[in-house]
């Protein structure tokens, strides 16, 4: 133990060490999701195939595994934005308006000579 830890333990604080691994297994997860869903779609198809005795019905299930997984990717994409925007919304984030009033600024003073 370092001299941070001590200090923290002996105040009753203790820093978040479930947060990184909860972060890790939510992006695991989209991997596993994606592959997990093709395989699915994959089973609904030979499925189908052995009910109708059809090979092109198998491919409708590949279809249906193929659209879960871009779904999955699509759902954890629309969650990062989302944390992204209210992380945007931070004071001590916001250099993007920072950035957008100095070049209004730029475009002020080199328009009034």
């Amino acid at each position: 133990m370092d001299k941070t830890d001590n200090k923290e333990n002996e105040q009753g604080e203790k820093k978040p060490r479930i947060k990184p691994i909860i972060e890790a297994a939510d992006g695991l997860s989209l991997g596993i999701s994606m592959v997990v869903a093709v395989l699915m779609g994959v089973g609904i198809g030979w499925l189908l195939k052995s009910l109708t005795d059809t090979a092109w019905t198998f491919w409708i299930g590949v279809g249906i595994g193929i659209a879960a997984a871009i779904l999955n990717v699509y759902k954890a994409y629309a969650k990062e934005y989302k944390a992204y925007e209210e992380l945007a919304k931070e004071p001590r984030y916001a250099i993007k308006k920072q950035l957008d009033d100095d070049e209004d600024d730029d475009e002020y003073s080199q328009t009034n000579y």
